[in-house]
């Protein structure tokens, strides 16, 4: 069984924006396996399913983006699923606006919601999918960059991502982390 956790932020005014990639994700992920993401438990809203010929679990959690540990660290000791099997999915503004990056640890690299994620599990070694959401410009908070929307040429760029990102996830879990980083590591072909 995986646990498969997009961060994002809950509430309406959050919707689509950078800091959501991960909500954005398992929205993508929860179509393809014909499952829904509404029951509330583990501090997240979640949706269980197959893919790839495993269980999956998956979870938005609604803990605010700086706490997702909290429910991710529930969900992981509810299900007895080891760090190796929880793939998380975020965004990340050291990569270009769609491409993906997929490790199989690390540390949080500034990105507060992984950050607590280590803290709450104790390990590192966790794979992740990261989805580019571009670098902000000089001079703006960061804060205010990962919460605004793409402007409409680079939220088309988004969902080809965030299909993609829901494709390495499957081949994450059927392959494993080799095949995916093989494929889906680096530019991508945009449509």
């Amino acid at each position: 069984m995986y646990l498969i956790a997009g961060l994002g932020n809950p509430t309406r005014e959050y919707e689509k924006t950078r800091h959501n990639v991960g909500f954005d994700t398992i929205d993508v992920l929860a179509d393809r396996i014909n499952t829904d993401v509404a029951e509330r438990k583990f501090k997240g809203l979640y949706g269980k399913g197959m893919l790839g010929g495993e269980k999956v679990i998956l979870l938005k959690p609604q803990t605010f983006m700086n706490l997702s540990g909290e429910s991710v660290r529930a969900a992981a000791d509810f299900y007895k699923i080891p760090p190796d099997h929880i793939i998380v999915i975020y965004d990340d503004i050291s990569l270009d606006v769609g491409h993906l990056r997929i490790r199989t640890k690390g540390s949080a690299g500034g990105h507060n919601g992984i950050k607590n994620i280590i803290a709450h599990l104790g390990t590192q070694e966790f794979p992740r999918i990261k989805i580019g959401v571009g670098g902000k410009p000089p001079r703006m908070d960061l804060a205010d960059y990962v919460l605004s929307r793409f402007p409409a040429e680079e939220r088309k760029i988004m969902e080809t991502a965030f299909r993609d990102a829901a494709e390495a996830a499957g081949v994450l879990i059927a392959e494993g982390p080799d095949a995916a980083m093989n494929r889906f590591n680096g530019p991508r072909n945009v449509e």
